[in-house]
C-alpha cells in the first residue's frame, strides 16, 4: 500500500468522523429545543448501552471451569458498586478495569 493511499484513507476517516460530529448541530442547532425523541434516546441509549457491554463481556464465562468467570463476576460488581459509590463513569472504568488486570493475573483460568 502506497503513502499516497494511506493517506487518502486516514483523509476519509477523518472526513467522515468530522461529519458525524458536526451532524447533530447541523440538524438541530436553530436555538431551539432538540425533538423529543432526541432527548428520549439520549437519555435511554447510553444505560442500555452499558447493559449491552456487561452481556457481551459475560458471554463467554463457563461456571464449571477454570476460575469459574470469578475474576469477571467481581469486576461487574465492583464496578456498579464504584458507580454507585462515586458517580463517576471514568472512576468506574478505570478502576475495574485495573482490578480485572490484576485479578486475570493472580487467578489464571
Amino acid at each position: 500500500m502506497s503513502t499516497v493511499h494511506t493517506l487518502l484513507i486516514i483523509g476519509v476517516i477523518a472526513l467522515v468522523t468530522l461529519f458525524t460530529r458536526a451532524l447533530p448541530f447541523l440538524l438541530f442547532d436553530h436555538g431551539e429545543r432538540p425533538p423529543r425523541w432526541v432527548t428520549y434516546l439520549g437519555q435511554v441509549l447510553p444505560p442500555a448501552i452499558m447493559a449491552l457491554l456487561v452481556v457481551y463481556c459475560l458471554r463467554n464465562i463457563d461456571l464449571l471451569a477454570g476460575n469459574h468467570g470469578l475474576p469477571q463476576l467481581i469486576c461487574v460488581a465492583v464496578a456498579a458498586l464504584l458507580h454507585l459509590w462515586k458517580g463517576n463513569t471514568l472512576v468506574s472504568i478505570f478502576g475495574t478495569t485495573a482490578l480485572y488486570m490484576a485479578l486475570i493475573r493472580l487467578c489464571p483460568p
